[in-house]
């Protein structure tokens, strides 16, 4: 069976349990709302466009975050994997900021940027910005030494050496590094958003949490589910993938 059909049979055969476990009371409506109360509420939300403020705004500052952590990223990668006093002092305290979850940072961003985007930003920005360096920096070092002894047998050296053997030899960890980044902001900007004024998918998850519409939160929990594994499969994944085969490293 193909991946698609194995995963429309799964979550066709989950719903089905679920719509089940609701008509049956296996538990209450308030704890888990049944999917026709999750799809009514999905229905009246992006036909009064409030979904689709949501998500305009969610993308908007993913898209700005994204881009500044990978330009960051990728900069602050160069020069650990090119320094090795950098990599000794900057990279263990980037090493250890990254295993701090994004949320952590939230107090911080308020107190410095306020309740508004730029404390959002300023989180998505922390969420991709260390994954993207450490994953530069490790591919930058991985670069196979008999590359760039061939590349000086030619008389490519310094820069010339830089941007036409390692920087492309490293491509793999790029795009791999560009995927967590992705994945890492995601999180944050949900994370951030549910401390926001709004608009934003992480607010309307917290307003609806608030009024007891329970039917919005897992509704608003599946919009950010789909919307996370489409990005990566569709997008990220692919392009790992041709990059991957194309260096000859999978099959």
């Amino acid at each position: 069976m193909k991946p698609l059909v194995k995963r429309l049979i799964f979550f066709a055969a989950l719903i089905v349990f679920w719509e089940l476990g609701s008509r049956f009371e296996l538990w209450h409506e308030t704890i888990l709302p049944s999917p026709l109360s999750v799809y009514e509420s999905l229905v009246a939300g992006f036909s009064d466009l409030t979904l689709v403020y949501d998500l305009a705004a969610s993308f908007r500052r993913l898209l700005i975050g994204l881009v500044v952590s990978i330009l960051i990223g990728t900069g602050v990668g160069i020069l650990l994997a090119r320094s090795q006093t950098a990599d000794d002092t900057l990279g263990t305290m980037v090493l250890a900021l990254q295993s701090v979850p994004s949320i952590v940072w939230l107090p911080l961003a308020m107190m410095w940027f306020g309740l508004g985007e730029g404390a959002i930003i300023f989180v998505v920005i922390l969420g991709g910005t260390f994954v993207m360096t450490l994953n530069v920096r490790t591919g930058i070092k991985n670069v196979n030494p008999l590359y760039i002894r061939a590349a000086r047998t030619m008389g490519s050296n310094g820069i010339d050496l830089f941007m036409k053997v390692i920087i492309p030899a490293s491509v793999p960890y790029l795009v791999t590094g560009a995927r967590l980044a992705w994945a890492f902001a995601w999180r944050a900007l949900m994370a951030g958003e549910l401390l926001s004024a709004g608009p934003g998918l992480g607010y309307t998850l917290r307003y609806a949490s608030d009024f007891g519409n329970m039917s919005l939160v897992i509704g608003v929990m599946i919009i950010i589910g789909v919307v996370g594994a489409v990005v990566d499969q569709l997008i990220f994944q692919r392009i790992e993938k041709n990059v991957l085969r194309r260096w000859g490293l999978e099959a």
